[in-house]
């Protein structure tokens, strides 16, 4: 009789397993140890891409900077609850409920202050559950998960508590990374963490990495970063072909305007020739970049390169599905 109800409970448990990673299927964690090197920005234009091209999208903000909030220009807003909802869900004292329609096809899970506690409920949560706690996130996100064609994360720097809780989440991790040693560091730190994670959330795979904040001709240093992958994730190097380059003011006139990349793109489309303003005596306020045209298109192919790895992994894990109950 025993075996017979723990049967039935590991059936139970296996069938809620296998639910929650369908329904987790296309969450994407942004994740690096590291700050500034491009996390926020990348999730946020990644989504837009995505939202643009017509998937329904979910962005989570696991950060308490909030700068997705800045990026996308609800800072601040009745909408803002500076992460007080999505501290709720992870801690299991209320449901999602994302802010809706922030872009045409995009909702948002906001970040903020409110997040402040968070890392202290996960320790004390750990000492009780052990790194079973660190499901939290993937469970709030589990029930809302399957309205979405693409649930998008973007993860705190230095905050290994919170990050484990993006890897213990998400199907797919993207890696923005700078050429830089500390970049690097911070992607061998996850690598690491990688590796326990897979552990509890077996479908956790590596999308690949992608060089933010780059020269266009770089092509050797891109070579090097290649190498440093393959050296960290076990001689996997998936680099995407895409990179995003090296704009400052186009990445300052996005924050202070809260606009994507692509929007930047149309506004500066519409925006007069310096010249004729001037010939017209009107007032000038500050110029979009002209970089910012290239910087969108840098998104563009970003946004193209995931949806192409996504859809061979999916064909090839759908074949091998397919073999296996033949």
């Amino acid at each position: 009789m025993r075996s017979v109800v723990s049967s039935g409970e590991s059936m139970a448990k296996h069938a809620e397993e296998v639910d929650r990673t369908v329904a987790l299927a296309r969450t994407i964690a942004l994740v690096n140890d590291k700050g500034g090197v491009g996390k926020t920005t990348l999730a946020v234009n990644l989504a837009g891409q995505l939202a643009g091209a017509g998937f329904a999208c979910l962005l989570v903000d696991l950060n308490r900077q909030a700068n997705v909030a800045r990026d996308l220009g609800y800072r601040d807003t009745a909408s803002d609850d500076h992460g007080r909802n999505l501290f709720d869900a992870i801690t299991g004292r209320g449901q999602l409920e994302p802010v809706p329609g922030v872009r045409p096809g995009l909702d948002v899970a906001p970040g903020g202050i409110e997040l402040d506690d968070l890392v202290s409920h996960m320790v004390g949560r750990m000492s009780r559950e052990g790194l079973d706690a660190n499901l939290a996130l993937g469970n709030a996100l589990s029930p809302l998960a399957p309205n979405y064609d693409f649930v998008v994360i973007d993860s705190p720097p230095e905050a290994t508590f919170l990050v484990d809780l993006c890897l213990y989440a998400a199907r797919w991790i993207l890696i923005p990374t700078r050429s830089d040693g500390a970049g690097l560091d911070g992607m061998a730190n996850v690598a690491k963490r990688f590796a326990v994670a897979k552990q509890y959330n077996p479908g956790l795979s590596l999308l690949g990495a992608v060089l933010f904040g780059t020269g266009v001709r770089s092509t050797s240093i891109h070579d090097e970063v290649r190498d440093e992958i393959a050296q960290a994730f076990g001689g996997q190097s998936p680099l995407f072909s895409a990179f995003i380059r090296f704009s400052e003011k186009t990445a300052q006139d996005g924050r202070r305007m809260g606009r994507l990349a692509h929007e930047l793109e149309e506004d500066l489309a519409a925006q007069p020739a310096w010249w004729k303003a001037l010939r017209e005596g009107k007032r000038q306020g500050p110029r979009i970049s002209a970089t910012a045209a290239s910087v969108a298109g840098d998104y563009r192919d970003l946004a193209l390169e995931v949806l192409s790895v996504l859809r061979e992994a999916e064909e090839h894990q759908s074949a091998s599905l397919e073999g296996a109950q033949q």
